[in-house]
């Protein structure tokens, strides 16, 4: 009986059958029984707004990188931006309560899905601005975050700026300068003229017209008494502009028959007058500018306590007593280079005092370590050559670190600013600097315990101002509980901000300020 040929069939899989070949194809049969689902969403974790004169910043904190594109609209100001890859949920909608009525740039914004996947964000505007939209990565404690940065088109100068505030400190402090007692008889009106700013703040242009509605409210109660106009002439014209003469037409028509020649010449004069004092011995008595830099603020909270205390807070707080106390002494005037709760990076903190033609820079901050039982104060300076220890570098690394957290458009940085941050000081400077350092720290250790006794050096870049003496000080470790409770004392920032001042004094008298050909 004939047998059935044999049919040889050949493997479905040629060779020997591995583990990870039938995990292939089990992977690829799952794959097509089940559709591919749609990407999640980006998710938006926090938003911040930073509102401030230079600058108001938004931040949108969320899980992924996303992609934005934006455009501005006039008639009214309007700037649009659009994001993809987005639903709308409830912390960006939060954005709309976020606003601020006092805010300098935006007046309100709305928020909507303008199409699936695409949400659109409208900023009404209160005046034109040149925004700046970027994206940064995750850094410290940060996700990914996407910034708008509205910036004025005219920046505010820093240099009228302090002229307009009136004596360097119209709003927080008394004046301290010989010019400013005749306007002192009326100190009631200036409470309120100091916090009508804010309302106004939202127009750059204006600025000057509200710089000199002040003046010709104090000078109104002086001249309505008949008597006393003959005998004081000369403080109507400065105080009483043209452009505010209108609003007192009675007390002002008897001046014009003699003292109208006068005031032409005069009107232009107290700006210089204040940058060059009275001759006393021959010798010209200038104003000297002092420029005092509250690290961090804004996204950058600085080192943060065990009980929450921010070191951004702190620091700002002092040099706020600082520049009081500063403005107290003769020939003195201040810059800060942040006056509330936002970011400056680091070389725009140099170039601030760089316009301002500052004769010092003082950095305020409070320390921080690994260790909790870290205590004491420390004054550094700039080094070229390296840190003077192991712990003097390691700050110097985490205090450069700022613009990382504080978030830095890098694409739009002003290589000019940041050409400053290279190694541009000069010998002369950080000799300079090292007096300051040794004049401030022997102040300070009357009242606090040092970490060192001795002045510091290390790499901190926003200390590389080429021609203005400068120096960092550590008001205390703000990581030590104890210390924490020193910073958070009024008394013991008081203090502080008084120590700094006996020390500059005293540096001022041994290294008087050379003479400066200077505008303001």
């Amino acid at each position: 009986m004939p047998q059935p040929p044999h049919i040889r069939t050949k493997p479905l899989i040629p060779g020997p059958v591995s583990r990870r070949t039938i995990l292939k194809a089990g992977g690829t049969l799952l794959l097509s029984v089940f559709p591919v689902l749609p990407a999640a969403a980006a998710q938006i974790l926090a938003v911040r707004v930073w509102p401030a004169a230079d600058y108001t910043r938004v931040t949108l904190e969320n899980d992924s990188d996303l992609k934005v594109t934006h455009f501005t609209v006039h008639d009214p100001q309007r700037l649009v931006v659009d994001i993809e890859g987005l639903e709308l949920n409830p912390t960006l909608k939060s954005l709309v309560a976020k606003i601020q009525s006092g805010d300098p740039y935006i007046k309100q914004v709305r928020v909507g899905q303008n199409r699936p996947n695409v949400v659109r964000l409208v900023f009404d505007l209160k005046e034109e601005i040149k925004p700046q939209v970027f994206t940064l990565a995750p850094v410290g404690s940060y996700k990914h975050r996407l910034i708008f940065d509205l910036y004025p088109v005219r920046a505010v100068d820093p240099i009228a700026a302090m002229i307009e505030k009136g004596e360097w400190s119209r709003a927080d402090a008394p004046p301290g300068s010989p010019e400013m007692p005749a306007p002192a008889p009326a100190p009631a009106p200036n409470p309120p003229l100091a916090a009508a700013p804010p309302a106004t703040a939202s127009v750059t242009a204006p600025a000057t017209a509200s710089a000199t509605a002040p003046a010709t409210v104090p000078p109104a109660p002086a001249v309505t008494p008949p008597v006393v106009a003959p005998p004081v002439p000369h403080i109507v014209p400065p105080a009483g502009p043209v452009l505010a003469q209108p609003t007192v037409p009675a007390p002002a028509v008897p001046v014009p028959k003699t003292e109208l020649p006068d005031p032409a010449p005069v009107r232009p004069d107290p700006p210089r007058v204040a940058a060059q004092k009275h001759d006393k011995g021959g010798k010209v008595v200038r104003m000297m500018t002092i420029a005092l830099d509250p690290g961090h603020g804004g996204e950058d909270p600085g080192a943060i306590g065990a009980s929450g205390t921010r070191e951004k807070d702190i620091v700002l707080a002092i040099a706020k007593r600082l520049k009081f106390k500063l403005e107290e002494q003769p020939n003195m005037r201040v810059m800060l280079t942040r006056d509330g709760d936002y970011f400056v990076p680091l070389g725009v903190r140099v170039e601030k005092a760089r316009k301002v033609q500052a004769d010092l820079f003082v950095s305020i901050h409070a320390d921080a370590f690994l260790l909790p039982t870290a205590r004491g104060s420390s004054v550094f300076v700039l080094s070229e050559k390296g840190a003077t220890s192991t712990a003097a570098r390691w700050l110097a690394n985490k205090e450069n670190l700022a613009d990382a957290i504080g978030g830095v458009n890098m694409q739009s940085h002003d290589k000019q600013i940041a050409s400053v941050l290279l190694d541009l000081s000069t010998t002369a400077q950080i000799n300079d600097s090292m007096k300051l350092g040794k004049a401030v720290l022997g102040e300070i250790s009357g009242i606090a315990r040092l970490h060192k006794g001795s002045v510091e050096q290390a790499g901190f870049a926003v200390l590389k101002a080429p021609d203005i003496p400068s120096i960092l000080i550590e008001t205390a470790f703000i990581s030590n509980p104890e210390e924490e409770a020193k910073l958070r004392d009024n008394g013991y920032q008081d203090q502080i901000a008084a120590a700094i001042t006996k020390g500059i004094k005293r540096y001022f008298a041994a290294n008087p300020p050379l003479a400066k050909g200077r505008q303001t």
